[in-house]
């Protein structure tokens, strides 16, 4: 008769926890689907391709071409439907053995230490080059100068030393600055202005012009804002419109947009209204 645990005993404890929580792909298509977005909005404001996103929501991650390639479609669609990526990057690394050894850190400092010192020209060297042109100029110029009256040369000497630095002290003509949103609002009538403030919270947005070139396709922080301009039409979406504040050709569009709404607008030269 032995004593110990029964083989029964000594089963793996199974963690309810683990089993409850939901996969990778099924929390991205949960949050989509709660943000009122799909699957085409999503692909149009990250640029990762429908066929792609519709594997990740299925847990199916070989279309990606890699796990680096996976993290960071992974973080992009978590971003784009309003989710902290960093848990799911985390599962993603728990269920695929983990993520690859990180980078010796010892080259990192050497690149970060040398690069410091490749920053900006040497302000020493070119010092000594200009007194070294200003005393051969002064030379030159007493050579030149010297017919044999020492009062030529001294008077040439000190004109030329009291003359050649003024050059040295110009500096530079400023930059003219860029233009600000309000002379851009102040545009023209032959063009159309959009500008767009994320007043009241995070959003992506896309915009294109009327060619359907991309102006910008991307997540908008709260605060920030993006200015476009187009000689004839502006499109855009709105992931979450009732973050946004609105104004098209210098006026503000007073539309009553909801939180979370996805608003698909057009612009023209004769608006405020609407498209």
């Amino acid at each position: 008769m032995s004593i110990g645990n029964s083989p029964e005993d000594e089963r793996p404890f199974e963690d309810a926890s683990e089993e409850a929580r939901p996969s990778v792909g099924r929390a991205l298509q949960q949050a989509r689907i709660a943000a009122g977005l799909t699957v085409d909005d999503v692909s149009t404001a990250t640029r990762v391709r429908i066929a792609i996103v519709h594997a990740i929501e299925a847990d199916d991650f070989a279309p990606c071409g890699g796990d680096v390639y996976a993290r960071g479609h992974i973080r992009t669609l978590a971003k784009a439907v309003h989710l902290d990526p960093a848990p799911l990057i985390a599962q993603y690394d728990a269920d695929h053995g983990g993520r690859p050894a990180p980078t010796p850190a010892a080259p990192l400092f050497e690149a970060e230490r040398i690069r410091p010192e490749r920053r900006g020209p040497n302000w020493t060297a070119a010092m000594v080059a200009a007194i070294v042109v200003v005393i051969g100029f002064v030379g030159f110029t007493m050579f030149k100068g010297d017919d044999g009256s020492g009062n030529n040369v001294a008077d040439g000497a000190a004109t030329d030393t009291s003359a050649t630095p003024t050059p040295k002290s110009k500096k530079p003509a400023d930059p003219k600055p860029e233009p600000s949103d309000s002379a851009i609002a102040a545009a023209p009538q032959d063009k159309v202005t959009v500008k767009v403030s994320a007043a009241d919270g995070r959003s992506w947005i896309s915009a294109k012009d009327h060619n359907g070139r991309q102006l910008f396709d991307g997540l908008l922080k709260q605060g920030e804002s993006k200015t476009f301009q187009d000689s004839s039409k502006i499109n855009l979406i709105l992931g979450d419109a009732g973050a946004i504040d609105l104004f098209v050709n210098g006026k503000k569009i007073e539309d009553d947009w909801q939180p979370g709404a996805v608003e698909r607008l057009t612009y023209t030269k004769g608006d405020p209204q609407a498209g």
